[in-house]
């Protein structure tokens, strides 16, 4: 890892739904982890709406199975924290979830409490 390259913080299960998901979700989701810990951005990373700027990401990914998501946070310098990683099941459009945003706020809290420790 290079110097200047933030480390990655898995956060609640997202290590383990990351895994279950297929290969070349896995892969993509990896080398956009890769880049946030860089500073940079993958193409298919967004802004996740409802937490108020540009603090919370998402990188979406289309497969034969569905599409996938992966949740991160850049808002604290001492790490990139991956908050949540799923299959999108919403019936409603693109919107996301709420019980993923619930856990995506719960775990965002918890990266922050994480932070923190990391600071002392």
């Amino acid at each position: 890892m290079l110097s200047h390259e933030r480390p990655l913080e898995w956060v609640g299960s997202s290590h383990k739904d990351l895994m279950a998901l297929p290969a070349d979700v896995r892969r993509l989701f990896g080398f956009a982890l890769s880049l946030a810990q860089a500073g940079d951005r993958h193409d298919a990373t967004k802004v996740l709406k409802g937490f108020g700027g540009a603090g919370v990401l998402e990188v979406l990914e289309d497969d034969v199975g569905g599409t996938y998501r992966a949740v991160y946070t850049v808002k604290f310098a001492e790490a990139v924290f991956v908050l949540h990683c799923f299959q999108k099941k919403s019936k409603r459009g693109i919107a996301t979830p709420k019980e993923d945003m619930d856990i995506i706020r719960a775990r965002l809290k918890l990266a922050e409490a994480f932070a923190k420790e990391l600071r002392k």
